[in-house]
């Protein structure tokens, strides 16, 4: 039988961790093949010198809006594909677009456009969230956790308060629909209102449900700065109660006095996994994370959600309340700018002001002749709330420590926002490749392959993905082995990276020689 495509004398790298070979590869319906001699096809790339790899599988991202907002924003939606990536895994950090409803779906509904950049709604459950998706183009898969701050304030609203009996049935209700109908795992967000006025039992009883299907508990810890090692146990007991699988969001240890902890996180969760337990984590390769401007303050400012903060943040009594917070810490809270300070906390997407983006609070609060606080203020109520950060509180030996473990896999946590975004959404996976395998020798090519693909495929579910073997999805990324290397800076975040030729997302081409191609043929795609 004719194949589609023909990749003729690449090398192939199978997302196996098993070293590569020079082969053929064919593409046939949509389908990976081993053609013998003299296969022919209806298109034939010559790739000989150049790594083919299955597409890459980002376990980590916050893109489940960005393709309803603007299908035609090149600069942010093919941000992924431009480095290799074929499937995404969103829903991330206790937040998603489903399930939606009850109590605080006005709430929930303002939530959505911090989180996303813009007024995309949100899903009654996974298949309509789904089903919207199936509505717009996109260029690369994508595949959802249940977000627990989502399924919370869908029960129970922004409320700091334990849940009741019977609300915790409800959400563990939505949440087995949810598993059941092809969501991914469950997620948390243990630092951000809702998610972190739950305590260790709500999360272990919602964790069982995802242990009963099979799927992970994804956690974006308490603490991943001075407490990092107390969030970690809590996480751990969470999984062992449960009975579910541990995934350990963007695992670091921030902040000055957290700095040369994974020495101490990562053997533990090397004992665990030597003793049955199934753990795992992802990471991206960079010492500087970001996230909402509005998680710099205490929690108590964002209790019953985004217009109840804005009006706090306009008093100034209130205001006062949280500057102490600030500097003295509250109990349970990861209180970033005091692990670090406002001079590391940088601007990267200020709506009314995009004149700021890429200057530290600090620097601002100095031109402006006030207070990092009062300037944070300003603009979260200028922008409701919609205002994001770049964060430089990470070493360099802690994400290289983190990278080499054989249990973690690569996640960019990519926020596709406009402005100045971390340069991790157009960067991640050629910066591994490019910089901490081939220049650092951190690890071998295939084992680097190993955790974009294979091994993310398989903690999430995503079968027939991941691997070059007969018959599976032909989700694939041709790159140059010698040159790849990523460009996207602090400064100019969105520059594509050098040395991915072709991308294909179900045999069809969406990056031909570097270029866009125009296909989109993406879609939302169900674990099992």
């Amino acid at each position: 039988m004719r194949l589609d495509l023909l990749l003729r004398g690449g090398l192939l790298v199978d997302g196996t961790g098993e070293p590569a070979r020079e082969a053929d590869l064919g593409v046939r319906a949509g389908r990976l093949c081993f053609p013998g001699p003299g296969a022919e096809a209806e298109r034939v790339l010559d790739v000989p010198g150049l790594a083919v790899a299955p597409g890459f599988i980002d376990a980590h991202t916050h893109s489940d809006g960005v393709n309803l907002l603007d299908p035609a924003a090149p600069e942010l939606t093919l941000a992924p594909v431009r480095q290799g990536v074929t499937t995404e895994i969103c829903g991330n950090c206790g937040f998603g677009m489903f399930p939606a409803g009850g109590p605080a779906a006005g709430q929930m509904r303002a939530q959505a456009r911090v989180e996303f950049g813009g007024d995309v709604g949100v899903f009654a459950d996974f298949p309509a969230f789904a089903e919207g998706h199936a509505r717009v183009p996109r260029s690369t898969n994508l595949s959802s956790l249940v977000g627990h701050g989502t399924l919370r304030a869908s029960v129970l609203g922004y409320a700091d308060r334990a849940a009741e009996a019977d609300e915790l049935d409800r959400m563990r209700a939505a949440l087995d629909a949810a598993l059941r109908a092809g969501a991914a795992g469950l997620s948390t967000g243990l630092i951000y209102p809702p998610g972190t006025y739950a305590d260790t039992a709500e999360v272990v009883a919602l964790a069982e449900i995802a242990a009963r299907h099979g799927k992970p508990y994804v956690t974006h810890m308490r603490d991943e700065m001075s407490q990092v090692e107390t969030a970690l146990a809590e996480a751990v007991e969470i999984a062992e109660r449960s009975g579910a699988a541990l995934h350990v969001s963007h695992h670091k240890t921030a902040g000055k006095y957290a700095w040369g902890r994974t020495g101490k996180t990562l053997p533990l969760l090397d004992e665990l996994r030597a003793g049955g337990l199934d753990v795992s984590c992802d990471v991206y390769p960079y010492t500087a994370g970001s996230t909402r401007l509005a998680a710099m303050l205490p929690p108590w400012a964002s209790e019953g959600g985004t217009a109840a903060l804005i009006e706090r943040l306009g008093d100034p009594a209130q205001l006062d309340r949280m500057r102490a917070d600030i500097e003295n810490g509250v109990p349970g809270w990861e209180n970033t700018v005091g692990n670090g300070g406002w001079d590391r906390v940088d601007i990267a997407c200020a709506p009314s002001e995009p004149g700021i983006e890429g200057a530290s609070l600090a620097e601002l609060a100095a031109q402006r002749g006030s207070d990092p606080l009062s300037v944070a203020a300003g603009l979260l109520r200028a922008d409701g709330g919609a205002v994001m950060v770049i964060s430089h509180s990470m070493r360099e030996d802690d994400v290289r420590r983190v990278l080499a473990s054989p249990l973690s896999v690569i996640g960019s946590d990519g926020v596709p926002k406009p402005g100045h975004p971390h340069p991790r959404l157009a960067g991640t996976f050629p910066r591994v490749l490019g910089h901490y395998h081939r220049e650092l020798g951190l690890f071998s090519l295939e084992t680097a392959v190993h955790k974009m693909t294979g091994a993310t495929a398989a903690r999430f579910g995503l079968t027939g993905r991941g691997v070059l073997t007969e018959g599976a999805h032909a989700d694939l990324v041709v790159f140059d082995p010698e040159t790849i290397i990523d460009r996207a800076s602090y400064t100019d975040p969105l520059l594509a990276p050098d040395g991915v030729r072709h991308v294909l997302v179900g045999g069809t081409e969406v990056l031909r020689a570097g270029t866009d191609t125009g296909a989109r043929p993406g879609k939302v795609l169900a674990s099992r």
